[in-house]
């Protein structure tokens, strides 16, 4: 059966009478269960969303959930065009920001993986309009959160976003994508564990606002991975329903800290700077589990305990098996620092040296 997590009202100021003021947005309703992909419909209208929209899916998601989620729009009465995306670059944003100008959209739906649903989360802000994101996998903890990755250049960078009106999991759909796309998303969540840690830092050294709150969904997501990393295996939709829920926590984590800090620290950094030096990177959650492994090294933590559950669940934990060389690896711990110098981390201000790196990757047997 499919649950409902309803949100309260979506925009919530805090703490002005302590001299502060914050907006947290999250999404009005949460349906994740199996065949909930026919609710769509009745959740626009709940929303009281104008009679004409966009599905914004990709070239092969649209045969898998996009062109029956424009038929039960349609069979709701909403005048649905279907855009077709691709690449998650700037230039694709604007291509398909045109195309939902022109065919007059006041909403629209993200049918897609990670890519697709961050390049209709850049084009609904920068159109001001509300969507609805309908993950067809489960790669990374972008479902539910008001960040997007964009790759130019060879580069990827966090782009601000919007969060969902509502998020809509249909985990019959989500158990068909690629099992690695699953695992990488749990990867993704379990690095939580090294964000926190990394923004707790910068709150005790350099004094950087900091909420519990927010730390406090980002480490329940990463635990409730690891202790279930047993039950999530290759073509078993429980292990989708395992998965979605503490990803779509995790990106409601970075709502309430109003930026990606609880899921993103120097785990991160670090697979930034892979996509750098790399030749062929590995996916994005896969990345920063690895890069976890070894941060949790520099933390002092448990980081066989995280290098246990990513190999339970099937995920790389070394260099070969992200498929990139162990100098990769070096190098990409060496310029990790450099990629946000305003983040700070326990890789410190001036990074680590290329011996430090030879050591971390060799101990925690990262690189072979």
């Amino acid at each position: 059966m499919p649950n409902e997590v309803p949100s309260r009202p979506s925009d919530l100021g805090l703490g002005s009478v302590f001299g502060k003021a914050r907006s947290m947005v999250f999404p009005r309703s949460v349906l994740a269960g199996h065949g909930v992909l026919s609710e769509l419909g009745s959740m626009c209208r709940q929303f009281d969303f104008p009679d004409r929209g966009a599905v914004v899916t990709g070239p092969k998601t649209v045969h898998l959930a996009g062109r029956r989620a424009a038929e039960i729009l349609n069979e709701s009465k909403f005048d649905i065009a279907t855009i077709v995306a691709h690449e998650a670059t700037s230039a694709e944003v604007d291509r398909v920001l045109g195309e939902v100008r022109t065919s007059g959209a006041r909403f629209l739906i993200a049918v897609g993986g990670g890519s697709k649903i961050d390049i209709a989360k850049v084009a609904a802000a920068r159109a001001h309009l509300p969507y609805v994101s309908v993950p067809t996998s489960a790669a990374h903890d972008g479902i539910s959160s008001p960040r997007a990755s964009l790759r130019d250049s060879g580069t990827v960078t966090s782009e601000p976003a919007v969060v969902p009106m509502g998020v809509l999991a249909d985990t019959s759909v989500i158990v068909q994508a690629p099992f690695r796309l699953l695992a990488s998303g749990c990867a993704d969540v379990i690095s939580n564990v090294t964000a926190v840690l990394d923004w707790k830092l910068a709150a005790r050294l350099r004094s950087e606002e900091f909420s519990s709150s927010a730390a406090t969904l980002a480490e329940y997501a990463a635990q409730e991975i690891m202790d279930h990393a047993a039950l999530i295996k290759p073509n078993l939709e429980e292990s989708a329903w395992i998965a979605i829920r503490p990803i779509i926590v995790a990106g409601l984590a970075m709502s309430v800290a109003g930026s990606s800090r609880p899921c993103s620290g120097s785990e991160h950094l670090f697979s930034h700077a892979l996509d750098r030096s790399a030749k062929h990177p590995s996916l994005h959650g896969e990345q920063c589990g690895v890069g976890s492994i070894m941060m949790m090294y520099l933390h002092g933590g448990d980081w066989k305990r995280i290098r246990t559950a990513l190999h339970t669940i099937g995920a790389p934990v070394t260099a070969a098996e992200l498929g990139v060389g162990s100098e990769e690896i070096v190098e990409a711990l060496v310029q990790a620092h450099t990629i946000r110098p305003e983040r700070y981390t326990i890789l410190g201000d001036n990074g680590l040296s290329r011996e430090a790196a030879e050591r971390i990757a060799g101990v925690t047997g990262v690189a072979g």
